[in-house]
């Protein structure tokens, strides 16, 4: 082949890739767009006198923390005034290296209490029970460090309710997020979890674990953040929902039917994205062996997290979940094109492994063949034109599709100049950001693929939507 047929093969590559992968998100988006009028319909439940109330089942809300001292006490207490029947609250200290048991037992007056343990899923050592003075449904465990999935899994094995909802402690949930949440377990006797929306908290006011007043952060990173998660959970996510094939549940608000997340054998704690990886793992087992399941998402119940304000904290967090990712679909790679796979094995499977695990890779290299291709003349100008069409361009068109859902849709945002703010940004973030966070992904990529990626890593939250009482 001559080296001129070799780049006219490069440029078609390139350029159908991000067809496919800008033509895959505006499928999700329509199927969104379909999907949101049902939702909007069951928010009604919340106007109307509520069908449910009284039958929603006990939930154990699970809070593994490691070093969250500064939003701990906060996140725990918007647990204790969610609007649900019947609940108790589990912390996990996962051996935390600053005051973050420290502030438990000062603020919730925790006493040792001897508890049966019993240990269903596999854990590092608990080394103590405590129990609240002033909450009888709150208690703390406090364990040896085994990352955030061996805290949940103690979590889980000192549960006493059929629904466990797992809850990142740097969040903050709403008062009716959790009733909300919990809908399709009384719809549905076939679901085995179910998970909501998160969105970024910096900007915000929360005093006393109450969220008072939604606002947009400061920080341009953080700012940047909450343009992502539209996309990430009003499309990327809600898009799978009808077929049943929702790729993950995310580890800050999710619930889970005990039962069948220990019968899967709980977190996997050798994994890095240990939430994905176990809804991966429930499609895949319940797939293969045809038992009716569903996995469902909840635009509507609201989760409010932390997001890292810092290169550092976000290059950590972006690279990590790109290994998580990886990792996913490796353990779970059975369900791809398996005869019972369905939806979750035929269509969510391939497009995550095409147009999330690879994207990086193919993205980069795009950018950089088209760019050098374009200056050194073995690239036309038409394609070159055409290609930052597809990159940017339609970019900037899904940036600004997932704001007008949320606009038509939820209206978090009320005041015009937040909206502005936000449509500057849904534009300026394809401009240097987007291509960052790919380069980061990339690194992750290749962490997965070397096997030689780090730990966790440790954010430092900014804690500045907290107020003092």
């Amino acid at each position: 082949m001559s080296w001129e047929s070799a780049a006219d093969a490069a440029q078609w590559f390139f350029l159908l890739y991000f067809v496919g992968l800008n033509l895959g998100y505006l499928l999700l988006n329509a199927f969104s767009l379909l999907a949101l009028p049902r939702e909007l319909e069951t928010r009604l439940i919340h106007v109307l006198p509520r069908v449910h109330s009284g039958y929603e089942p006990p939930v154990s809300v699970i809070v593994p923390a490691y070093n969250e001292e500064a939003t701990i006490a906060a996140s725990v207490r918007s647990m204790l005034q969610l609007e649900y029947p019947e609940l108790e609250v589990v912390v996990v200290n996962d051996g935390s290296r600053d005051g973050t048991l420290d502030a438990l037992r000062r603020e919730f007056a925790l006493v040792p209490y001897p508890e049966a343990y019993r240990r269903r899923l596999e854990v590092k050592p608990v080394r103590g029970v405590y129990r609240s003075t002033l909450f009888p449904n709150l208690r703390v465990l406090d364990k040896e460090n085994g990352r955030k999935a061996d805290a949940t899994n103690a979590g889980v094995n000192a549960a006493r309710y059929p629904l466990v909802c797992v809850v990142d402690a740097d969040s903050i949930l709403e008062r009716a997020s959790l009733r909300r949440v919990v809908i399709p377990f009384l719809t549905d006797p076939h679901t085995l979890a179910s998970g909501g929306t998160v969105r970024i908290a910096n900007g915000c006011e929360v005093r006393g674990g109450f969220l008072e007043a939604v606002g947009l952060p400061r920080n341009l990173l953080a700012l940047l953040q909450v343009i992502e998660y539209l996309r990430a959970f009003l499309f990327g996510r809600l898009g799978w929902e009808p077929m049943n094939a929702v790729p993950i549940i995310s580890g800050a608000f999710g619930v889970f039917r005990k039962e069948a997340l220990v019968a899967a054998g709980g977190f996997r704690s050798d994994s890095i994205g240990e939430d994905m990886e176990l809804v991966m793992r429930l499609h895949r087992l319940n797939r293969l062996a045809g038992r009716p399941y569903r996995v469902a998402f909840l635009p509507d119940p609201i989760c409010w997290t932390d997001a890292p304000e810092s290169v550092k904290a976000l290059r950590s967090q972006r690279t990590r979940w790109q290994r998580g990712l990886g990792e996913s679909l490796m353990f779970n790679r059975a369900l791809l094109f398996h005869r019972r796979g369905g939806a979750p094995g035929w269509v969510m499977f391939p497009f995550m492994v095409a147009f999330e695990l690879l994207s990086p890779l193919v993205e980069l290299s795009g950018y950089l063949f088209m760019t050098l291709g374009f200056a050194l003349g073995f690239v036309s100008p038409t394609a070159f034109w055409t290609f930052l069409l597809l990159a940017i361009g339609l970019g900037m068109m899904l940036s600004m599709s997932a704001l007008l859902l949320e606009e038509i849709s939820f209206h978090v945002y009320k005041r015009p100049s937040e909206l502005a703010v936000l449509a500057a940004a849904a534009l300026i973030e394809n401009f240097g950001y987007r291509q960052l966070i790919t380069v980061w992904r990339l690194h992750g990529f290749w962490q997965w693929v070397t096997g030689k990626g780090g730990g966790w890593g440790e954010m430092k939250r900014s804690a500045s939507w907290q107020k003092s009482l």
